[in-house]
């Protein structure tokens, strides 16, 4: 047997390359202690294959004689090309399922099938699996003990009833998935290789086909029964652990990895609390200290007992032991944070939005415990808990999170490059790599200011928590390189709209652009734009009018939504961010297009990013609470309700660049609708575009941000905003229904608009009731 000091024990076929374009098929046979199974398996195999060439691969994780067995054959069946992957015990991740995925990852044939050393899965059956595969052109041949042609013989009357049970709980999990398949635990069938995505396979215990057959329902299928006859030699694998690892998988896959590793978390948590009130009750009652020093004493308690759990259970890693005094420092101040933040997050919840003050106390334990959570999942563990393949195709190991970049080229404008995700600016992302971006985002620590040389040219923003909290550097120049800590790349919509954003606006000035606080909408070449204070109802009034006119003229074509770019000629060009919706939005479009998910959390979501959400965040700016690290850990847990406009309103027309022809501003009040002095809607807009950017940090960035170089850029934005708008016609439109747009397009000069608006009007003042009409003519 030869060793590969790196990887794995294996034996290779020194006519590999020849037989990878003529191999019929690859069988693979994940074995475990099955030293008196394998002459037996390898001699029917031979039988039923006679001269067609095929590859036998054992991948085994054997502490008995099986390798030594498996090498001994290689010189008896020459026509079967039997290779070994024999894997230590420190790379047996996965179980069974691990050892069929190293499996695929090595085979030279197109097809493979995947069969116990046992025998119970009968040698002679594969040829007909193959065979069935081709005739039927199938990428997928499930070998089935369920049809009326099968016979179990191997299992009794327990183990028949488990697993026809675990079946079951199986299809309640996955009902459309496993449509079809009668026998979707089977051990034993054959793929078509390429039409899995290996990648993203992430196996546990025995059950690997249920996992393909959950992530790849478009596989072409079929079945053939056969007889699962009784085990040849050596004993059975099944076990309790096998089944729990079962149950996992199917949460997994059905709630994601990371809710059964939240699971974990949770109840190490709870767990802890007990911990926590033995340790008081023993200090305070039985060694007489103080309570207040219990408390102390209680909390390192607990804090250790968490860690330890966590580690050992939540977060197994082989490579775990490394690093571990940093993970205990960094769990430390997480819990300090989590402490700290507790106060104003329930009163936030009581009294900026009225729930009851046991609940908010609730609702706090649970927010901490899923920030917690995230902070532990990707800063203290890095994710160390996810299996990623390395190079060698034979081994799964645990690696740390690897940094993407994410590229987005603004109207060949404006390029940024960030190390964070900025949802926002997905409509401009690109796949080809930007060497020179004008704005560079990396994830890190950001540095302190060396020298007072640096000033103007150098910034760290930095709030109490550091890393763990709201802390980003900014250096300008020719680019602009941002270091945001890491807990940004978490809130990544704190990250765009309070850190990139703000440098996207001064930037456009620098390059003769603007980037204005305002709707646009565009019939034909003529744009519009419509703006109004935050949360007055833009929003609304654009998807109103978007949805109308798709449906009947289709006339309207959407530029912006709340930002637009301006140059100084009066052209609009999109900035197709998503839209911020809130629950009295839905009234404007049919629900239907969110699923049933999104449209269960967008009350919540509403009441926590509404108006009276948004009051108490600039009250908690006033005072010196780290207000944009609450913010950032408000929206990293209950991320603002954004949707692009093409899921609310399905098929909507857009373009990228429209004249300026005039400007709305709608505000609430009495109804009225009157012409403006072009001087006094400057005004307003200019107004409304400083309200956009209130938040911290910004009221500490602001001047660095647009004195560069020792001009003032807000001199430079304002003239591009008057030579764009300047000239242009402005009206009023004031209402207390907030009926703005059924007003708007009437201003359009487009007969056949007003004319359908009109038309509109008179139906929706028919006894069906107002809002009916809207949402039952709106498709989404």
């Amino acid at each position: 047997m030869i060793t590969d000091e790196h990887v794995f024990t294996e034996i290779l076929n020194q006519r590999t390359n020849v037989l990878q374009d003529s191999l019929a098929l690859s069988v693979i046979i994940p074995t475990r202690n099955e030293a008196g199974n394998v002459d037996a398996l390898l001699t029917a195999l031979h039988k039923a294959f006679d001269a067609t060439p095929v590859e036998v691969i054992f991948v085994d994780d054997s502490s008995d004689e099986t390798p030594q067995v498996v090498e001994a054959a290689v010189k008896r069946f020459p026509e079967l090309n039997i290779r070994l992957i024999h894997r230590r015990a420190d790379q047996r991740t996965g179980g069974l399922g691990g050892a069929v995925l190293v499996g695929l990852r090595d085979v030279h044939a197109e097809y493979a099938c995947i069969m116990d050393g046992d025998l119970q899965h009968p040698p002679e059956i594969v040829p007909v699996l193959l065979q069935t595969a081709l005739n039927k052109r199938s990428d997928l041949v499930v070998a089935t003990r369920r049809s009326e042609d099968s016979q179990v013989l191997g299992l009794n009357i327990v183990r028949n009833l488990i697993s026809k049970g675990l079946d079951r709980i199986g299809r309640i999990f996955f009902p459309r998935e496993l449509r079809g398949v009668s026998d979707p635990l089977t051990g034993f069938f054959l793929i078509k290789v390429k039409s899995l995505k290996l990648d993203e396979l992430r196996p546990k215990g025995f059950k690997i086909l249920m996992e393909i057959l959950v992530r790849h329902p478009n596989l072409r299928r079929a079945e053939i029964p056969f007889r699962f006859g009784e085990r040849h030699a050596g004993q059975s694998k099944a076990s309790v652990a096998e089944i729990w690892k079962y149950f996992s998988l199917l949460w997994g896959l059905r709630f994601g990895e990371e809710s059964l590793r939240f699971i974990g978390f949770a109840a190490v948590g709870l767990s802890g609390i007990f911990v926590n009130s033995l340790a008081v009750y023993v200090a305070t009652d039985q060694m007489h200290i103080h309570y207040l020093v219990s408390a102390w004493i209680a909390t390192l308690a607990s804090t250790l007992w968490n860690f330890s759990l966590t580690e050992a259970w939540v977060y197994r890693s082989n490579e775990r032991n490394k690093g571990r005094p940093r993970r205990l420092g960094i769990f430390f101040g997480m819990n300090l944070l989590a402490l700290l933040l507790r106060s104003p997050i329930i009163y936030l919840l009581t009294t900026a939005l009225g729930f009851y003050y046991v609940l908010s106390n609730l609702i706090s334990l649970a927010i901490l415990t899923v920030l917690r959570f995230a902070l532990a999942d990707k800063i203290i563990w890095g994710q160390t808990s996810s299996s990623s393949p390395v190079s060698n195709p034979e081994l799964t190991v645990w690696r740390p999170l690897m940094k993407k970049s994410y590229s987005y080229n603004i109207h060949n404008v404006v390029t940024v490059v960030s190390e964070g995700e900025l949802p926002e600016l997905e409509p401009f992302q690109v796949t080809s790599d930007i060497l020179e971006p004008t704005i560079s985002v990396k994830i890190g620590a950001p540095r302190a200011q060396k020298t007072s040389d640096e000033k103007g040219k150098y910034l760290r923003y930095r709030e109490l928590f550091g890393r763990l909290g709201f802390e980003v550097g900014i250096e300008m120049g020719d680019q602009i390189n941002v270091v945001a800590s890491p807990a940004l790349r978490l809130s990544p919509h704190v990250l765009y709209t309070n850190v990139i954003e703000p440098l996207l606006r001064w930037t456009f000035v620098k390059k003769g652009y603007a980037l204005v606080h305002g709707a646009t909408i565009a019939f034909g070449n003529q744009a519009y734009m419509i703006t109004a204070r935050t949360d007055t109802g833009k929003t609304t009034t654009l998807l109103k009018i978007l949805a109308y006119q798709r449906r009947n003229s289709d006339q309207a074509a959407f530029l912006s939504d709340d930002m637009t770019i301006v140059s100084s000629d009066g052209t609009a060009m999109t900035y197709p961010k998503p839209l911020t919706i809130s629950y009295h939005t839905m009234r404007a479009v049919n629900s239907d297009t969110l699923n049933f998910k999104e449209r269960l959390a967008l009350p919540f979501q509403s009441r926590i990013h509404s108006r009276s959400g948004r009051r108490f965040a600039f009250f908690i700016s006033k005072t010196h609470l780290p207000a944009a690290t609450i913010n950032m850990i408000v929206q990293m847990i209950v991320p603002p309700p954004k949707y692009f406009v093409n899921k609310l309103v399905p098929k909507v027309k857009m373009t990228r660049k429209a004249n300026l022809t005039g400007m709305f501003i709608i505000e609430r009040g009495e109804e009225e609708i009157v012409s403006m002095k072009n001087t006094e809607a400057m005004e307003v807009l200019l107004q409304n575009c400083e309200d956009a950017y209130g938040f911290p940090p910004y009221e500490d960035l602001k001047e660095f941000l647009y004195i560069q170089d020792g001009i003032d850029l807000r001199k430079k934005e304002h003239e591009i905003i008057h030579q764009a708008l300047g000239e242009l016609p402005a009206t009023i439109i004031r209402s207390s229904t907030m009926d703005w747009w059924s007003q708007i397009p009437t201003f359009v000069n487009n007969d056949q608009v007003s004319h359908d608006i009109t038309r509109a009007l008179e139906v929706e003042t028919t006894p069906r009731g107002r809002y009916g009409r809207e949402t039952e003519s709106v498709s989404v």
